[in-house]
């Protein structure tokens, strides 16, 4: 399997340029603002989203201003994403790192979001490029109905596969579908924007349920303790199918931890081996692996090269790495 730096070899440049243009689009005159923006940028994660993003433009055509405005877009309005985030479920940390409005009260926090997105459409705007706010304004919608849907339906435990994956398409998905559509748009290749949607959908799907399968692993080097997502009465897919295939017995005793008893480490842990017992995990890697290879498919027709091999080794990471 390809490395984080064999994948980053063709975009290398680009990543770096892309940094410089990221940070300029962050200014502010107010310092405080300033301040937090900074940051912000000091902790970003692994950059996979711009990845994404100019290994799929380079597949495809050539890398230009508008590839570098729609990565700035993309990238303010996932940080954004994450700054509300952080407000609605009152985290105090987020990657190890205290969140925003640990640091700064919520309401700053909100509004630092709100600047954000408020810089995404003069960006788009000054850059004079109707087509990419269309797109990433697309994604601003389902990221929130998505999240919306999420909490409506979480308060019965009884979500169905179909309604999870409704969930997670909007909420995680529809980003790196956006992502690998903007890529498209910005090389003058609207014949495959459509394409790269749905290829960038499909990932986005596999890239949710492997953070799905983290929380039910036991190996030291995981994103998160194992059981968060018991503990936090999330509806993932080992529990759902889990619940859908066990016995009476099973399903009542699991529903009861999750209602009851989610902030026992004992019984989250009774819990998790239940899903590992039932074919939980086995199940999601299945469909995890299922869906990377349709996204993989819909690469077959465009020409072999150097980004389209890396894009690949990307995919092959999102589904393969330790955390």
């Amino acid at each position: 399997m390809m490395n984080v730096k064999e994948i980053m070899a063709p975009i290398e440049t680009e990543m770096n340029e892309f940094e410089v243009r990221f940070r300029d689009s962050m200014k502010s005159k107010v310092p405080l603002l300033d301040k937090i923006t900074h940051y912000i940028i000091k902790r970003k994660g692994k950059q996979v989203r711009p990845m994404f993003l100019f290994l799929t433009a380079k597949m495809l055509g050539n890398i230009n201003d508008n590839t570098y405005t729609a990565a700035s877009l993309v990238e303010l309005l996932h940080t954004a994403s994450l700054v509300h985030d952080d407000v609605v479920d009152d985290a105090n940390e987020r990657r190890g790192f205290f969140s925003v409005n640990a640091l700064w009260k919520n309401k700053i926090a909100v509004l630092v979001g709100d600047f954000m997105l408020s810089r995404v459409l003069l960006l788009s705007i000054e850059k004079n490029n109707i087509r990419l706010l269309e797109i990433v304004a697309r994604a601003v919608r389902e990221m929130s109905e998505g999240e919306l849907l999420q909490i409506e339906k979480a308060r019965n435990l009884d979500i169905t596969e179909e309604i999870y994956f409704e969930v997670i398409r909007q909420k995680t998905a529809s980003l790196i579908a956006t992502v690998c559509e903007a890529a498209a748009s910005s090389v003058d290749r609207e014949d495959q924007a459509a394409n790269m949607r749905k290829f960038g959908e499909l990932v986005g799907l596999a890239f949710q349920i492997k953070d799905d399968i983290f929380d039910y692993g036991s190996s030291g080097n995981i994103g998160k303790p194992t059981g968060l997502d018991i503990r936090e009465r999330k509806m993932t897919l080992p529990l759902i199918h889990t619940l859908s295939v066990c016995d009476k017995t099973t399903k009542k005793e699991l529903i009861n931890i999750i209602k009851n008893y989610n902030e026992e480490p004992k019984k989250v842990k009774i819990a998790v081996d239940l899903v590992v017992k039932n074919g939980g995990i086995d199940y999601a890697h299945k469909k995890m692996i299922e869906l990377k290879n349709q996204a993989l498919s819909l690469l077959t027709e465009i020409p072999e090269n150097e980004s389209k091999n890396a894009l690949i080794g990307l995919v092959e990471y999102t589904v393969h790495r330790e955390k």
